[in-house]
């Protein structure tokens, strides 16, 4: 038992190396000697005074977190460092804070040493009184987001989270789709809502190359540690299109560490993304595992009755009238997403104001056929299938059949991996049409066909004709 401070040492350290860079493992940790372990406190050793102060600085709820789980709830903290010099040797003991990271509500003061001069705290926190915007946008809200089958999962969830931010299992909630399916209008939702029920809480809706690019300045100016407390003393923490991070390892490796943070006390995360998590390029893995510790949800493409609700909303909400058989056109023939809808009926609306002319079907049929024109045609997943299973000569119900046969598998594969190259559909949504087949499925197709491009030239060949028949749609 005499070891047992060097166990429990060695437990932490286990979960500590998992949450920070091999780096600053290597340099802030392995020197650490663990000296013993009396009445539920942990003496750690650490070299010098420096070390002492960036370990409390930097690492501190991170070690807290590590000695409860193994120490115990009252597990505490506590340090010792050599002293030697020519008249004396030994070690002196240095107190823990044992504290957690400081709270800054907007308009209380923050801790002395950040910088005070007149800079935007947003752009670089700490100033001394923090005027945080959250960045909102008031006219997307929940009210305005119109529910259907396309979204219900999703809204449902960020309403929960709403209603209590941090404490619901959706943490972090990820919404993922395409482009114009309302990610972003209903991260605001989630935003207001929670300002609306919560007040008190601090709210902040952030792009993740807003985030990236305030991190470069941050690092450029030396003001990293200032960056971090800034995000970390956020309640709700906001995301949009967090795939602008890949590749960027600085920035992801600092929002790994406030990610951690957040979550170890009860913040509440949401992320948005143009993919599901796992088809995320460029990504550190110990991110995306973590974006799959709560919810992930995805918004598809909104269908007839959904997209004529949207369109009745927008109309009430600019006291216009369009007529029922113009609404029933728009709705039915632009299908992509939302954006091109709301496209679509805004220059309906600017060419009846300028010319003074009520809206008819001829005039939405010109407006629409140029609109078409002017934009990239998504290729649907329907229509993806249809031309593989003609050519293998099989029927849609026959591809959905949970059969081996090697030719419905093969059909079934090509058309997955072609609607994810062609239809902005999710995975989810690609599954569901492909004899609903979970994300996990048509991800793993993709891959194999990928393979088989590679190393089979005769498939190669097959594929480049049935590819042929498509973009020529």
């Amino acid at each position: 038992m005499s070891d047992n401070h060097v166990e429990i040492w060695n437990k932490c350290l286990s979960v500590i190396k998992d949450n920070v860079t091999e780096q600053g493992y290597k340099t802030w940790f392995e020197p650490i000697v663990p000296v013993s372990l009396t009445d539920n406190v942990l003496t750690l050793q650490v070299p010098t005074q420096f070390f002492y102060e960036y370990l409390e600085e930097h690492y501190i709820d991170l070690l807290r977190t590590a000695i409860k789980r193994f120490v115990g709830a009252k597990g505490k903290l506590a340090y010792t460092m050599p002293v030697d010099s020519a008249s004396s040797s030994g070690s002196i003991t240095l107190p823990s804070s044992n504290r957690n990271y400081p709270k800054n509500p907007i308009g209380q003061p923050a801790p002395e040493r950040l910088s005070q001069g007149p800079i935007n705290p947003f752009v670089i926190p700490g100033l001394k009184k923090l005027q945080i915007d959250s960045q909102l946008n008031e006219n997307y809200t929940f009210e305005s987001f119109i529910e259907g089958d396309c979204n219900r999962l999703a809204r449902s969830a960020g309403l929960e989270v709403a209603k209590d931010p941090g404490k619901s299992a959706f943490n972090p909630l990820v919404i993922y789709s395409g482009t114009g399916l309302g990610k972003t209008h209903l991260c605001h939702a989630i935003g207001l809502e929670t300002k609306r029920l919560h007040p008190e809480k601090t709210v902040l809706y952030v792009q993740a190359e807003q985030l990236s690019t305030q991190y470069v300045t941050a690092n450029k100016n030396n003001n990293r540690p200032d960056f971090i407390n800034f995000y970390q003393m956020i309640d709700v923490l906001i995301i949009d299109d967090i795939q602008f991070l890949a590749g960027k390892a600085g920035t992801q490796d600092v929002f790994f560490h406030i990610f951690n943070h957040l979550q170890q006390n009860n913040k509440q995360i949401v992320i948005t993304s143009d993919k599901f998590p796992s088809d995320l390029q460029g990504m550190e893995d110990r991110l995306l595992s973590r974006f799959k510790w709560g919810l992930t949800a995805d918004l598809q493409a909104p269908d007839l009755p959904t997209r004529t609700s949207i369109i009745r909303e927008k109309l009430s909400d600019n006291g216009i009238t369009f007529p029922d058989e113009v609404v029933q056109y728009i709705a039915g023939n632009v299908r992509n997403n939302i954006r091109e809808l709301e496209g679509v009926m805004n220059s309906l609306m600017a060419q009846s104001l300028l010319n003074k002319k009520s809206v008819t079907l001829d005039m939405a049929q010109q407006i629409i056929e140029r609109f078409v024109r002017n934009t990239v045609k998504e290729v649907s997943v329907e229509y993806i299938i249809n031309i593989v299973c003609e050519y293998f000569k099989i029927s849609p119900e026959q591809m959905a059949l949970n059969t081996r046969k090697r030719q419905v598998v093969q059909a079934r594969q090509i058309a997955m991996y072609l609607s994810k190259k062609y239809s902005n559909a999710s995975l989810a949504s690609i599954g569901q049409q492909c004899g609903k087949k979970d994300h996990a499925t048509v991800y793993h197709a993709c891959k194999t066909i990928t393979n088989q491009l590679e190393t089979d030239k005769q498939f190669k060949v097959m594929f480049a004709d049935i590819e042929k028949k498509i973009a020529l749609s």
